[in-house]
Protein backbone atom coordinates (compact mmCIF):
# COMPACT_ATOMS: atom_id res chain seq x y z
CA UNK A 1 0.00 0.00 0.00
CA UNK A 2 1.51 3.57 -0.79
CA UNK A 3 1.85 5.78 2.39
CA UNK A 4 1.73 9.51 2.75
CA UNK A 5 5.08 11.43 4.20
CA UNK A 6 5.70 14.91 5.75
CA UNK A 7 8.09 17.34 4.82
CA UNK A 8 10.86 15.93 7.38
CA UNK A 9 10.47 12.36 6.53
CA UNK A 10 10.81 13.20 2.46
CA UNK A 11 14.19 15.11 3.93
CA UNK A 12 15.60 12.06 5.59
CA UNK A 13 15.12 10.46 1.83
CA UNK A 14 16.15 12.65 -0.40
CA UNK A 15 19.99 11.81 -0.70
CA UNK A 16 21.93 14.27 -1.94
CA UNK A 17 25.60 13.82 -4.43
CA UNK A 18 27.02 15.52 -1.47
CA UNK A 19 25.27 13.26 1.58
CA UNK A 20 26.21 10.00 -0.58
CA UNK A 21 30.00 10.97 -1.17
CA UNK A 22 30.16 11.89 2.64
CA UNK A 23 29.07 8.75 3.08
CA UNK A 24 31.47 6.83 0.80
CA UNK A 25 29.65 6.25 -1.94
CA UNK A 26 32.18 6.40 -5.02
CA UNK A 27 31.09 8.28 -8.32
CA UNK A 28 30.73 4.88 -9.88
CA UNK A 29 29.03 3.62 -7.46
CA UNK A 30 26.48 6.09 -7.38
CA UNK A 31 26.31 5.91 -11.73
CA UNK A 32 25.62 2.12 -10.91
CA UNK A 33 23.03 2.51 -8.68
CA UNK A 34 21.26 4.42 -10.95
CA UNK A 35 21.51 2.48 -13.87
CA UNK A 36 20.55 -0.67 -11.86
CA UNK A 37 17.77 1.60 -10.84
CA UNK A 38 18.01 0.55 -7.19
CA UNK A 39 18.39 4.94 -7.40
CA UNK A 40 16.59 7.02 -8.87
CA UNK A 41 17.53 10.51 -9.58
CA UNK A 42 15.35 13.38 -8.63
CA UNK A 43 16.20 16.25 -9.48
CA UNK A 44 20.29 17.63 -10.71
CA UNK A 45 22.39 16.31 -7.54
CA UNK A 46 19.70 14.61 -5.77
CA UNK A 47 18.37 10.82 -5.44
CA UNK A 48 16.03 8.47 -3.43
CA UNK A 49 16.38 4.76 -2.99
CA UNK A 50 13.85 3.59 -5.85
CA UNK A 51 11.92 1.23 -3.55
CA UNK A 52 10.66 4.19 -1.20
CA UNK A 53 9.97 6.27 -4.27
CA UNK A 54 7.62 3.43 -5.38
CA UNK A 55 5.84 3.65 -1.79
CA UNK A 56 4.52 7.05 -1.89
CA UNK A 57 1.75 8.28 -3.41
CA UNK A 58 1.96 11.10 -5.75
CA UNK A 59 2.49 13.90 -3.73
CA UNK A 60 4.89 12.40 -1.60
CA UNK A 61 7.09 11.75 -5.06
CA UNK A 62 6.39 15.27 -5.89
CA UNK A 63 7.02 16.82 -2.35
CA UNK A 64 10.44 15.00 -3.04
CA UNK A 65 11.01 16.71 -6.52
CA UNK A 66 10.03 19.70 -4.40
CA UNK A 67 12.94 19.19 -1.88
CA UNK A 68 15.38 18.22 -4.75
CA UNK A 69 14.94 21.35 -6.30
CA UNK A 70 14.90 23.76 -2.97
CA UNK A 71 18.81 21.86 -2.36
CA UNK A 72 19.96 22.38 -5.76
CA UNK A 73 19.28 26.00 -4.93
CA UNK A 74 20.81 29.17 -3.50
CA UNK A 75 19.89 31.77 -0.99
CA UNK A 76 16.26 31.42 0.34
CA UNK A 77 15.90 29.40 -2.20
CA UNK A 78 12.50 29.35 -4.66
CA UNK A 79 8.89 30.61 -4.29
CA UNK A 80 6.93 27.28 -5.18
CA UNK A 81 3.21 27.25 -6.31
CA UNK A 82 0.42 25.72 -7.34
CA UNK A 83 0.30 21.99 -6.99
CA UNK A 84 4.15 22.20 -5.39
CA UNK A 85 2.96 24.44 -2.82
CA UNK A 86 0.17 22.39 -2.01
CA UNK A 87 2.36 19.69 -1.33
CA UNK A 88 3.76 21.46 1.22
CA UNK A 89 0.87 22.83 2.49
CA UNK A 90 0.37 19.27 3.13
CA UNK A 91 -2.89 19.51 0.83
CA UNK A 92 -4.26 16.59 -1.48
CA UNK A 93 -3.87 16.18 -4.94
CA UNK A 94 -5.98 13.62 -6.38
CA UNK A 95 -4.80 11.70 -9.05
CA UNK A 96 -2.25 14.60 -9.84
CA UNK A 97 0.64 12.57 -11.57
CA UNK A 98 3.69 12.85 -12.40
CA UNK A 99 4.37 16.77 -13.17
CA UNK A 100 7.13 19.30 -13.09
CA UNK A 101 8.00 21.54 -9.67
CA UNK A 102 6.72 24.92 -10.20
CA UNK A 103 7.94 28.16 -9.06
CA UNK A 104 7.40 31.37 -9.12
CA UNK A 105 10.07 33.77 -11.04
CA UNK A 106 9.19 37.88 -11.11
CA UNK A 107 9.46 39.52 -13.92
CA UNK A 108 9.90 37.21 -16.30
CA UNK A 109 7.83 37.64 -19.98
CA UNK A 110 6.07 34.25 -19.92
CA UNK A 111 6.72 31.25 -17.82
CA UNK A 112 8.64 28.54 -19.14
CA UNK A 113 9.77 25.00 -18.44
CA UNK A 114 13.06 24.01 -17.63
CA UNK A 115 15.00 21.48 -16.56
CA UNK A 116 11.53 19.85 -15.21
CA UNK A 117 10.92 23.06 -13.36
CA UNK A 118 8.01 25.43 -14.81
CA UNK A 119 8.97 28.94 -13.97
CA UNK A 120 5.85 30.76 -13.90
CA UNK A 121 5.21 34.51 -14.37
CA UNK A 122 2.88 35.69 -11.67
CA UNK A 123 1.96 38.73 -10.20
CA UNK A 124 1.80 38.35 -6.25
CA UNK A 125 1.02 40.37 -3.28
CA UNK A 126 2.63 40.14 0.19
CA UNK A 127 -0.46 38.47 1.67
CA UNK A 128 -0.21 35.80 -0.96
CA UNK A 129 3.74 34.80 0.09
CA UNK A 130 3.96 32.35 3.17
CA UNK A 131 6.85 30.36 4.57
CA UNK A 132 6.28 26.81 5.31
CA UNK A 133 9.08 24.89 7.60
CA UNK A 134 11.80 26.66 5.55
CA UNK A 135 10.11 26.57 2.22
CA UNK A 136 8.98 30.48 0.60
CA UNK A 137 5.49 28.94 -0.98
CA UNK A 138 2.30 30.85 -2.25
CA UNK A 139 -0.22 31.84 1.48
CA UNK A 140 -2.61 28.75 1.83
CA UNK A 141 -5.57 30.13 0.14
CA UNK A 142 -3.85 31.29 -2.73
CA UNK A 143 -2.48 27.88 -3.26
CA UNK A 144 -5.99 26.36 -3.28
CA UNK A 145 -6.77 29.13 -6.27
CA UNK A 146 -4.07 28.36 -8.43
CA UNK A 147 -4.99 24.61 -8.29
CA UNK A 148 -8.39 25.04 -8.70
CA UNK A 149 -7.82 26.80 -11.90
CA UNK A 150 -5.28 25.28 -13.14
CA UNK A 151 -5.67 21.48 -12.18
CA UNK A 152 -8.63 18.70 -13.43
CA UNK A 153 -11.61 19.70 -11.41
CA UNK A 154 -11.87 16.50 -8.92
CA UNK A 155 -8.20 17.34 -8.01
CA UNK A 156 -8.85 20.99 -7.71
CA UNK A 157 -12.15 20.47 -5.40
CA UNK A 158 -10.10 17.55 -3.28
CA UNK A 159 -7.60 20.32 -2.89
CA UNK A 160 -10.01 23.15 -1.90
CA UNK A 161 -11.66 21.30 0.81
CA UNK A 162 -8.80 20.55 2.17
CA UNK A 163 -7.40 24.18 2.58
CA UNK A 164 -11.35 25.20 3.49
CA UNK A 165 -11.40 22.66 6.16
CA UNK A 166 -8.06 23.81 7.14
CA UNK A 167 -9.42 27.25 8.70
CA UNK A 168 -13.53 26.52 8.64
CA UNK A 169 -14.12 23.20 10.62
CA UNK A 170 -13.60 21.93 13.54
CA UNK A 171 -13.74 18.23 14.22
CA UNK A 172 -17.60 18.80 11.96
CA UNK A 173 -18.74 21.84 12.87
CA UNK A 174 -18.41 24.45 10.35
CA UNK A 175 -17.47 28.22 11.33
CA UNK A 176 -19.97 30.00 8.82
CA UNK A 177 -18.07 33.23 9.36
CA UNK A 178 -14.81 31.91 8.93
CA UNK A 179 -16.44 30.09 6.01
CA UNK A 180 -17.59 33.45 4.37
CA UNK A 181 -14.42 35.11 4.96
CA UNK A 182 -12.19 32.67 3.24
CA UNK A 183 -14.50 32.47 0.13
CA UNK A 184 -14.63 36.44 0.11
CA UNK A 185 -11.03 36.18 -0.18
CA UNK A 186 -10.89 33.87 -2.92
CA UNK A 187 -13.07 35.74 -4.99
CA UNK A 188 -10.67 38.54 -4.66
CA UNK A 189 -8.06 36.30 -6.47
CA UNK A 190 -9.93 35.71 -9.01
CA UNK A 191 -8.92 38.61 -11.50
CA UNK A 192 -9.57 38.83 -15.26
CA UNK A 193 -7.28 37.50 -17.60
CA UNK A 194 -5.92 34.79 -15.07
CA UNK A 195 -5.91 31.25 -17.13
CA UNK A 196 -8.89 29.10 -16.01
CA UNK A 197 -10.51 31.76 -13.92
CA UNK A 198 -13.81 30.50 -14.23
CA UNK A 199 -12.98 27.04 -13.06
CA UNK A 200 -11.11 28.48 -10.12
CA UNK A 201 -14.51 30.75 -9.50
CA UNK A 202 -16.40 27.40 -9.62
CA UNK A 203 -14.07 25.46 -7.28
CA UNK A 204 -14.41 27.76 -4.88
CA UNK A 205 -18.20 27.99 -4.77
CA UNK A 206 -18.53 24.17 -4.87
CA UNK A 207 -15.57 23.88 -2.64
CA UNK A 208 -16.72 22.31 1.29
CA UNK A 209 -14.79 21.91 4.13
CA UNK A 210 -16.68 19.08 5.78
CA UNK A 211 -15.27 16.64 3.51
CA UNK A 212 -12.66 15.00 5.23
CA UNK A 213 -10.55 12.96 2.78
CA UNK A 214 -10.24 13.35 -1.10
CA UNK A 215 -12.45 10.16 -1.54
CA UNK A 216 -15.22 12.18 0.05
CA UNK A 217 -14.34 15.40 -2.13
CA UNK A 218 -14.14 13.24 -5.35
CA UNK A 219 -17.46 11.88 -4.46
CA UNK A 220 -18.77 15.30 -3.91
CA UNK A 221 -17.88 16.21 -7.44
CA UNK A 222 -19.25 12.77 -9.07
CA UNK A 223 -22.69 12.99 -7.38
CA UNK A 224 -22.65 16.55 -8.44
CA UNK A 225 -21.85 15.23 -12.30
CA UNK A 226 -24.73 12.64 -11.96
CA UNK A 227 -27.63 15.28 -10.70
CA UNK A 228 -27.88 14.37 -7.31
CA UNK A 229 -28.86 17.26 -4.62
CA UNK A 230 -30.59 16.36 -2.19
CA UNK A 231 -28.32 14.92 0.38
CA UNK A 232 -25.99 15.97 3.17
CA UNK A 233 -22.72 15.64 4.63
CA UNK A 234 -21.32 14.50 7.84
CA UNK A 235 -24.93 14.12 9.03
CA UNK A 236 -24.66 13.45 12.85
CA UNK A 237 -26.10 10.36 14.68
CA UNK A 238 -26.57 9.66 18.18
CA UNK A 239 -25.90 5.74 18.93
CA UNK A 240 -28.35 3.85 21.36
CA UNK A 241 -25.84 4.20 24.68
CA UNK A 242 -25.21 7.89 23.67
CA UNK A 243 -22.38 7.32 21.51
CA UNK A 244 -21.51 9.92 18.82
CA UNK A 245 -21.27 9.16 14.96
CA UNK A 246 -21.15 11.10 11.88
CA UNK A 247 -22.15 9.63 8.58
CA UNK A 248 -20.30 10.46 5.77
CA UNK A 249 -23.51 11.27 3.15
CA UNK A 250 -27.10 11.17 3.81
CA UNK A 251 -29.53 10.47 0.74
CA UNK A 252 -32.76 12.10 2.19
CA UNK A 253 -35.14 11.19 -0.02
CA UNK A 254 -34.26 7.39 0.28
CA UNK A 255 -33.03 7.60 3.79
CA UNK A 256 -29.46 6.10 3.25
CA UNK A 257 -26.32 6.64 4.67
CA UNK A 258 -23.54 6.70 1.94
CA UNK A 259 -19.90 6.43 3.16
CA UNK A 260 -16.54 6.44 1.14
CA UNK A 261 -14.62 3.41 2.18
CA UNK A 262 -11.45 3.35 0.90
CA UNK A 263 -8.40 0.57 2.06
CA UNK A 264 -6.49 3.65 4.18
CA UNK A 265 -9.18 3.95 6.41
CA UNK A 266 -8.56 0.07 7.49
CA UNK A 267 -5.08 -0.34 6.75
CA UNK A 268 -3.25 3.36 7.42
CA UNK A 269 -2.38 3.54 10.91
CA UNK A 270 -2.35 7.37 10.86
CA UNK A 271 -6.27 7.60 9.79
CA UNK A 272 -7.51 4.76 11.78
CA UNK A 273 -8.09 5.00 15.65
CA UNK A 274 -8.18 1.28 16.47
CA UNK A 275 -4.80 -0.64 16.75
CA UNK A 276 -5.08 -3.36 14.27
CA UNK A 277 -7.03 -3.90 10.71
CA UNK A 278 -9.29 -6.24 12.40
CA UNK A 279 -10.09 -4.39 15.24
CA UNK A 280 -10.86 -1.31 12.46
CA UNK A 281 -12.67 -3.59 10.78
CA UNK A 282 -14.98 -4.72 14.17
CA UNK A 283 -15.56 -0.97 14.88
CA UNK A 284 -16.76 0.08 12.20
CA UNK A 285 -19.37 -3.26 11.63
CA UNK A 286 -20.13 -2.07 15.53
CA UNK A 287 -21.00 1.70 14.33
CA UNK A 288 -23.04 0.60 11.30
CA UNK A 289 -25.13 -1.66 13.65
CA UNK A 290 -25.82 0.70 16.19
CA UNK A 291 -26.74 3.48 13.79
CA UNK A 292 -29.10 1.26 11.96
CA UNK A 293 -30.67 0.49 15.18
CA UNK A 294 -31.58 4.34 15.69
CA UNK A 295 -32.27 5.32 12.75
CA UNK A 296 -33.73 2.49 10.52
CA UNK A 297 -31.51 3.91 7.31
CA UNK A 298 -29.83 1.48 5.69
CA UNK A 299 -26.29 2.05 4.16
CA UNK A 300 -24.36 1.94 1.01
CA UNK A 301 -20.37 1.81 0.94
CA UNK A 302 -18.22 2.68 -2.19
CA UNK A 303 -14.26 3.76 -2.66
CA UNK A 304 -12.03 4.92 -4.73
CA UNK A 305 -12.99 2.03 -7.72
CA UNK A 306 -16.08 3.76 -8.00
CA UNK A 307 -15.47 7.72 -8.05
CA UNK A 308 -12.99 7.25 -11.07
CA UNK A 309 -16.20 8.24 -13.60
CA UNK A 310 -19.72 9.23 -12.74
CA UNK A 311 -21.13 6.45 -14.48
CA UNK A 312 -19.28 3.58 -11.78
CA UNK A 313 -20.42 5.79 -9.25
CA UNK A 314 -24.06 6.01 -10.53
CA UNK A 315 -24.06 2.24 -10.93
CA UNK A 316 -22.44 1.39 -7.35
CA UNK A 317 -25.24 3.71 -5.67
CA UNK A 318 -28.04 2.25 -7.81
CA UNK A 319 -27.24 -1.49 -6.77
CA UNK A 320 -28.71 -0.12 -3.40
CA UNK A 321 -31.39 1.78 -4.60
CA UNK A 322 -29.97 5.04 -4.63
CA UNK A 323 -31.10 7.37 -7.76
CA UNK A 324 -30.89 10.74 -8.95
CA UNK A 325 -33.95 12.98 -8.84
CA UNK A 326 -35.50 12.77 -12.04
Amino acid sequence: MRRRIDIAEADRMLLTRERLLQAGVTVRQLRDAVDARSLRRVHRGSYVRTKDWTSLWWEGQHLLKVLAVKAASTGRGPLFSHASAAVLWGLPMYRMRDQPVQIVIDGTRHSRVIAGVVRRDMRLDDEDIAEVEGFRVTSLIRTAFDVARTAAFDTAVSCADAALRRRTVSGQVVDAEADALWRTQARRLARPGLRGVRQGREVIEFADGRAQLPGESVSRVRLHQLGFSNYDLQVPITGAQGDRYWADFAFLGTRRFGEFDGKDKYLDPDLRTEISPDEAVLAEKQREDDIRGVTGWSFARWGFEHIRTPDALGARLAAFGIRPPG
